[in-house]
């Protein structure tokens, strides 16, 4: 039997003793299961995702909870920073955990369940240190943060001083809703590609925006101009966002396709 780890909020434990874990999470290309990570030597290296889970999970402190899965399952293996969908390997329980305990450098590695987990299969749930393992990504310690509106963790210790220490060109704040639809309507028709962009990128930093003036850029024949489509207006609470997105997710161009899967699986 290969052991292996799952972190969670210690208020989900009582349920979890009862009835086993949910198959909430999402894996690379859309694999619904359960994350875990194989039982290593190292304890810091088994527990490396706790800090990092901690910043977006809930409130509360994280519990371990240690599965034991028969050798011949079959789980999804990979880096998370592999974000191709054959990037990531089947593997057997067992050869996840040799494969991942052989390498160099496991920091990053992930492997999904690709079903709940049975609570025959929890083998105990035990109290962890808060402080183990790495936030943002592995080696992450003694580099300056991205300040970018990607990277950026709104609301998180010391944001906004670090933004004033070290402003990213991309933060903002953006041009007011007109100059940039004029800057649209300047680009013509189609629209020149590289104003376009720019003028989406300003309009994603908005929770609202004016869908009806952008609808157009859905039959741009350029498909990154659709693909900054998708992620300009995702988060946008106009009306006819979910329409918007319905006809792009048929776009001919699988980047396109891609944005929208991934935009509705956030």
């Amino acid at each position: 039997m290969a052991m292996f780890v799952h972190l969670t909020a210690a208020a989900n434990a009582p349920r979890i003793r009862r009835a086993g874990i949910r198959a909430d999470s999402r894996g690379q290309g859309g694999v619904r299961g359960v994350y875990c990570f194989p039982v290593l030597p190292s304890y810091t290296l088994t527990h490396q995702w706790l800090r990092e889970l901690a910043r977006f999970g809930p409130k509360g402190a994280l519990v371990a909870v240690h599965l034991r899965l028969d050798d011949a399952q079959q789980v999804l293996v990979g880096h998370y920073r592999d974000s191709a969908r054959d990037a990531q390997q089947w593997l057997s329980a067992a050869e996840a955990v040799a494969r991942i305990g052989a390498l160099a450098d496991p920091r990053g590695w992930e492997v999904v369940l690709p079903r709940p987990a049975d609570a025959r299969e929890v083998h105990r749930i035990r109290a962890v240190p808060q402080v183990s393992g790495w936030r943002y990504r592995p080696d992450a310690h003694g580099t300056r943060p991205c300040t970018c509106v990607g990277c950026r963790e709104y609301g998180g210790y010391g944001d906004r001083r670090l933004r004033e220490r070290h402003p990213h060109p991309l933060d903002g704040p953006p041009p007011p809703v007109p100059v940039l639809l004029a800057r649209i309507e300047a680009a013509g028709c189609p629209g020149e590609v590289a104003a376009l962009r720019d003028a989406l990128h300003w309009l994603s930093l908005r929770r609202r925006g004016p869908l009806d003036r952008l609808a157009r850029l859905a039959e741009h024949p350029d498909p990154d101009v659709r693909r900054d489509l998708v992620w300009t207006v995702h988060r946008w609470s106009t009306p006819g966002v979910t329409e918007l997105l319905d006809g792009l997710a048929a776009d001919p161009h699988p980047h396109v396709r891609e944005a929208v899967e991934t935009v509705r699986n956030f």
